[in-house]
Order: C-alpha cells, then sequence, then structure tokens
C-alpha cells in the first residue's frame, strides 16, 4: 500500500521558510526532504495556491503568509490532501452479498467518527508547535 507524504512534506518546508534557514531554492529543499524539486515546486505551489505561502519564480526566498501559530497542521493536511480521508473503504465488495454492504456502511461510519477526530485534533496543533518540538530535538541533540 503506497501513501502520501505531502502533507509531511509540506510541513518540513514551512518550518525550513518560517526559520529562514540557508538556501531555500528547491533544489535544496528537495535535498533536505530527500525528494525532486519538481515535487518541491509541486508542494510549493499548492502551499501558494492555498495562501500560506508568498514565493516568486526564480527566486530563491519563499515567505509565510500568516505566522506560523496561525497555521494548523490541519490547514497544511487540507491543502495538501483536499478532501482524501485517512482510511478507505474496500471497494471490491461484491453489491450483491447483503451482509457486506452493511459492512462497508458500518465501517464507514467509523471510518467518518475517526476522520473527525484526527481532523479536530490536527487543528489543534500549529506550524509554531512542530517548530518549537523540533528546537527542542535540535538543542537536545547539540548537548550530546
Amino acid at each position: 500500500m503506497q501513501y502520501s507524504t505531502r502533507t509531511a512534506d509540506a510541513v518540513h518546508i514551512l518550518v525550513l521558510i518560517a526559520l529562514h534557514e540557508g538556501n531555500l531554492s528547491s533544489q535544496a529543499l528537495a535535498k533536505s526532504t530527500a525528494s525532486s524539486p519538481a515535487h518541491i515546486r509541486k508542494l510549493m505551489s499548492q502551499l501558494r495556491n492555498g495562501g500560506l505561502l508568498s514565493s516568486c519564480r526564480g527566486k530563491a526566498d519563499p515567505v509565510l503568509l500568516r505566522a506560523p501559530g496561525e497555521i494548523s497542521l490541519l490547514d497544511i493536511y487540507r491543502i495538501m490532501e483536499h478532501e482524501t480521508p485517512l482510511l478507505h473503504l474496500d471497494t471490491h465488495t461484491n453489491p450483491d452479498c447483503r451482509e457486506g454492504v452493511h459492512i462497508q456502511y458500518a465501517l464507514q461510519e467509523q471510518y467518518d467518527a475517526l476522520q473527525n477526530a484526527f481532523e479536530s485534533r490536527m487543528a489543534q496543533v500549529s506550524l509554531q508547535d512542530i517548530m518549537d518540538r523540533f528546537e527542542e530535538r535540535r538543542t537536545q541533540t547539540r548537548g550530546h
């Protein structure tokens, strides 16, 4: 099963932009995320379209449009993943099997509740929270 890392990569990019650490070209960001510059440009385009980022083509100086404390993980997740839920039903269930159909409906109800809880929690975590934890970890690593 393949899963998306777009949200994680977007958070990575936004933290580096907020910290203004080094060269912020798509090449440098790609190296930091172990991805391609084209992937980074695509993510940055989504972040621009989502209203979180401002950047100029050909200039390695992107800027956050909101303070890190005002950007939630939910904001980033919704920009990156659109309406894609975390959990998915098996769409290959036999529609003629009454039990299978009811199982899928029952499962969807639970998936919807889990998605709502997940999004509610994500709304409580800001980019600043991630940056603070990053800084704590970085400081601990330097001390060892």
